[in-house]
C-alpha cells in the first residue's frame, strides 16, 4: 500500500540512535535543555494544543521520576521520556477518570500554563507525525518498564539499561527487551461489502474491523483467517498485507490486512463480539460521515478508520 506510512503513529523518520543507547556518558551529556517528556499514568504532557510538553531534567514535575528513557534524536534535539506515575493530585483536586477514553486533561500545580496530561487517543490527530511517533514510543516503553520490573527467568528485580531499551536482572544477569504484541486487523470484503463488528463494552454504536493477536507458530495470513472464523464464522480466502500501525494501548503492532471472504453467513462468538454485520460501500459512506442511524465509525487515527477510508477511495494499492 503506497500510502501505508501516512497512518497515525506511522514512520516519521525518527533517528532512534541505537548507537548511543549503550554510551552512558553521551546520554548524560544529551540529557540537558527541554528534552524530557513526562508520562503520567500513560498520559503524555501537553504544552499547548497539538504540542507535547518537553521539560528540562531538573524541572519540579520530574522530581522523583523514574530513570529517563532515551527515545532518539529529533534532528539534533535529544528526546527522552520519564515516568512520573508516582505523582498524585492533591486531595480535592479535579482528577481525570478511568475508562475507555477520557478527553480531559490532568493539570499539575508546577505547570500552571499548560493543559496538562492528556489521553493519547484524543491527542494523536493533533500531533505532528514526529511528535506522534515520539509519544507512542514513550508511552509504550514507560508501560513496559512498569509491568516488567522482575526477571522472568529467576524472579529477582531487574534494572533499566541501554538508555531504557533493556532491563537486566540484578541476580542472574538475564537481559529483557521491550515487548511488542503483533495484532492482525483486517478489512474483510465480500463483493461490495465490508465486515465490521463491535466488542462488548465499546462505546454505543461503534463498529470497527475485526482484529486479534497473532499466535505462536502462526503466519499473519493464518491469523487473519483464524480470527475471522472464530469471531464471526466467516471463511476468508486470499489475504494481503496493507499497512501497520504502532498502537501503544498498551504495546501492540497493528498489522493491517485485506481479506477476501469466501462465505458471508455470520455466526458470532458472543465472548468476542456483541454484533457483526456486512455494510455496503454506499452505506459505509454514511457511516464514515457520522449520519448512520445505528453504526458509528472506528476512531479517526486508528488503522481501522484508515483502512476503511482508503477502501472507499480505492486506494488500497
Amino acid at each position: 500500500m503506497r500510502i501505508a506510512e501516512t497512518v497515525t503513529f506511522g514512520g516519521s523518520g525518527l533517528d532512534r540512535a541505537g548507537r548511543l543507547r549503550g554510551d552512558a556518558a553521551s546520554l548524560a551529556r544529551l540529557l540537558a535543555g527541554d528534552c524530557v517528556l513526562p508520562i503520567w499514568r500513560g498520559r503524555p504532557l501537553c504544552a499547548e494544543e497539538g504540542a507535547l510538553g518537553w521539560l528540562p531534567p531538573d524541572h519540579p514535575v520530574l522530581a522523583g521520576a523514574e530513570e529517563p528513557i532515551f527515545l532518539g534524536l529529533d534532528g539534533e534535539a535529544p528526546r527522552f521520556a520519564a515516568d512520573i506515575s508516582h505523582w498524585s493530585p492533591e486531595a480535592g483536586a479535579e482528577a481525570v477518570q478511568g475508562g475507555f477514553f477520557d478527553p480531559g486533561f490532568q493539570s499539575h500545580p508546577a505547570l500552571p500554563g499548560a493543559p496538562g496530561f492528556g489521553d493519547l487517543r484524543g491527542l494523536m490527530l493533533a500531533l505532528s507525525p514526529r511528535e506522534a511517533e515520539l509519544a507512542a514510543t514513550a508511552k509504550a516503553l514507560v508501560q513496559w518498564h512498569r509491568s516488567h520490573r522482575f526477571c522472568s527467568t529467576c524472579g529477582a528485580p531487574s534494572a533499566p539499561s541501554e538508555g531504557g531499551w533493556h532491563r537486566r536482572c540484578t541476580a542472574c544477569g538475564a537481559q529483557h527487551f521491550p515487548r511488542t504484541d503483533p495484532v492482525v486487523i483486517m478489512l474483510v470484503t465480500h463483493g461490495n461489502r465490508a465486515l465490521v463488528g463491535r466488542s462488548p463494552g465499546w462505546p454505543e454504536g461503534v463498529y470497527s474491523c475485526l482484529a486479534g493477536f497473532v499466535e505462536p507458530g502462526e503466519t499473519i495470513e493464518a491469523a487473519v483467517r483464524r480470527e475471522v472464523m472464530e469471531e464471526a464464522g466467516v471463511t476468508v480466502g486470499p489475504v494481503r498485507y496493507l499497512a501497520s500501525q504502532p498502537w501503544p494501548f498498551p504495546a501492540s503492532l497493528m498489522i493491517g490486512c485485506h481479506g477476501i471472504a469466501l462465505t458471508d453467513a455470520i455466526t458470532l462468538d458472543p465472548v468476542e463480539l456483541e454484533d457483526a454485520r456486512w455494510i455496503t460501500r454506499e452505506e459505509m459512506v454514511t457511516v464514515m460521515a457520522g449520519r448512520h442511524p445505528e453504526v458509528r465509525p472506528a476512531r479517526k487515527g486508528a488503522i481501522a478508520h484508515f483502512l476503511i477510508s482508503n477502501w472507499l477511495a480505492d486506494r488500497l494499492d
